[in-house]
C-alpha cells in the first residue's frame, strides 16, 4: 500500500523545487520575432518621418510666358520667372521642435505597445506553468486511479470488494482521464498562442516553477516607480508637450511669409530686362482660429493626462490589495500543506484498518483538490505581480 502513498506524495515534491523559469528567454524571443511588434516599429518610423515632412520648404516655381504681337513689326516677347517661397524663419524653428516632440511621443507609444505584447506573452507563460504543474498532478492522480481500479477489479473477482466500490473507483478513473485530456488540450492551445506571439516560430515551454518574486514594495514606493515609468502616462505627457508646442507653431504661422525669385524679360531686337522678385504674404485668413484650436487641443491633453493618471493610480491600488490578499492565502496553504503530513496519517490509518480504501481514496482526492487550489493561487498571484511590475518589462 505504501506505493500509492509514495506516488501521491510526489505531487507535492514536484512543486517544491527551486528551478528558475525561462520566461525572460521567451520574452526576448518574442520581442525579436513578434510580427505585430515589427509592424508597429515600422509604423513608428514612418510617423516620425511624416512629422518631419511639415517642415520642408515648398517646391520652387519656374514659369515662362511667350507672347506674340497682334500687328506686324511688334515682334515677340518672353518672360521667365523663377521663385521660391518660404515661411518666416521662426516657423521652421518651431516646427523642428514640434517634430522632435512628436518623435519622442511616438517612441513612447511604441514602448507601450511593446509592453502590452510582452505582458500578454508573460501571462501565457504563467498559465503554461500552471498547466504544466497540473499535468504532473493529474498524471499522478490518473496513475493512482488506474492502479486502484486494477486492484479492486481483482478484489471484486475474489469477493474482497463489492460492485459499488469498484464502480466508484472506475468513475474516478474516468474523471481523471477526462481532466488530463482537457489539461493537455489547454496546454496545446497556450503553446499555439505562444507560437503566434513568437511570429509563428514554435517555442517550447515546459517549466513547472515560477521565478522567485522579491518582496513587494510599499504602495507609495510602487506607485512612484510605476507611474514614473508607465508608457501610457509618458505617452500622454508627450501629447501634452506636443500640444503646447503646436500652440507656438500656430502663433509663429501668423508671421508673414516671403517669396524671392528672379525675373527675365526678353523682346525682339535684343532688349532684355532682368531683376529680382521679392514678395510678402500676410496670413490674414489662413491662420484664423489656428491658435484657438491648438489651445483647445492642449486643454484636452491636460485633462486626458489628469484622468488617466487617476485611473492608473486606482488600478495600481486595486492590484496591490489583491496581491496582498493572494499572498496571505498562498502562505496559509503553503504552511498547512507542509505542516500536515496527511498522506502519512492516511497510510497509518489504512495499515491499522481504521479506514476503508474508499475513505482513503476520498481523502487523497481532497488532498489533490487542495494542491489544485494552491497552484491556482500561485498562478493568480504571479499574474497580479506581473501587472504591477509590467513597467520593468
Amino acid at each position: 500500500m505504501k506505493r500509492y502513498i509514495i506516488i501521491a506524495s510526489l505531487a507535492f515534491v514536484a512543486f517544491s523545487g527551486s528551478a528558475q523559469t525561462s520566461i525572460d528567454h521567451v520574452l526576448r524571443s518574442i520581442e525579436e520575432n513578434n510580427k505585430d511588434l515589427k509592424a508597429n516599429s515600422q509604423l513608428t518610423t514612418a510617423m516620425k518621418l511624416e512629422a518631419k515632412l511639415d517642415n520642408n520648404l515648398p517646391d520652387p516655381s519656374v514659369s515662362y510666358v511667350h507672347q506674340y504681337g497682334n500687328r506686324e513689326g511688334m515682334g515677340i516677347q518672353g518672360e521667365l520667372v523663377a521663385s521660391q517661397s518660404f515661411d518666416f524663419p521662426l516657423v521652421y524653428a518651431q516646427r523642428n521642435k514640434l517634430a522632435k516632440t512628436k518623435s519622442v511621443g511616438m517612441d513612447r507609444q511604441h514602448a507601450g505597445f511593446r509592453q502590452q505584447i510582452l505582458l500578454q506573452a508573460k501571462t501565457v507563460c504563467l498559465d503554461l506553468i500552471l498547466l504544466n504543474q497540473q499535468k504532473k498532478l493529474l498524471e499522478t492522480r490518473l496513475q493512482n486511479a488506474k492502479q486502484l481500479s486494477e486492484l479492486y477489479q481483482t478484489r471484486l473477482t475474489t469477493g474482497d470488494a463489492n460492485i459499488l466500490e469498484t464502480n466508484k473507483i472506475d468513475l474516478e478513473l474516468l474523471n481523471a482521464q477526462n481532466e488530463a485530456r482537457l489539461n493537455e488540450s489547454a496546454r496545446i492551445a497556450k503553446l499555439q498562442e505562444l507560437t503566434t506571439l513568437n511570429g509563428g516560430v514554435p517555442i517550447s515551454f515546459t517549466d513547472t516553477e515560477y521565478a522567485s518574486v522579491s518582496d513587494i514594495l510599499s504602495f507609495e514606493d510602487l506607485k512612484l516607480e510605476a507611474m514614473e515609468a508607465d508608457p501610457q502616462l509618458l505617452s500622454l505627457q508627450s501629447a501634452q508637450a506636443t500640444a503646447l508646442r503646436q500652440i507656438s507653431v500656430n502663433k509663429a504661422k501668423g508671421l508673414p511669409g516671403f517669396e524671392l525669385g528672379y525675373r527675365l524679360n526678353m523682346a525682339t531686337g535684343g532688349e532684355r530686362f532682368n531683376g529680382f522678385l521679392v514678395g510678402v504674404s500676410i496670413p490674414l485668413f489662413s491662420n484664423r482660429n489656428n491658435v484657438k484650436q491648438a489651445k483647445a487641443q492642449s486643454l484636452y491633453a491636460d485633462l486626458q493626462l489628469e484622468s488617466t493618471t487617476s485611473s492608473v493610480e486606482s488600478e495600481l491600488y486595486q492590484l496591490y490589495n489583491q496581491s496582498v490578499a493572494l499572498k496571505t492565502s498562498m502562505d496559509e496553504y503553503d504552511q498547512v500543506l507542509k505542516s500536515q503530513n496527511n498522506l502519512a496519517l492516511l497510510n497509518k490509518a489504512i495499515q491499522s484498518g481504521q479506514i476503508s480504501m474508499i475513505e482513503y481514496f476520498v481523502d487523497v482526492t481532497t488532498y489533490y483538490q487542495s494542491m489544485q487550489n494552491y497552484m491556482q493561487l500561485q498562478n493568480e498571484y504571479q499574474k497580479v505581480m506581473a501587472q504591477l511590475y509590467k513597467y520593468k518589462l
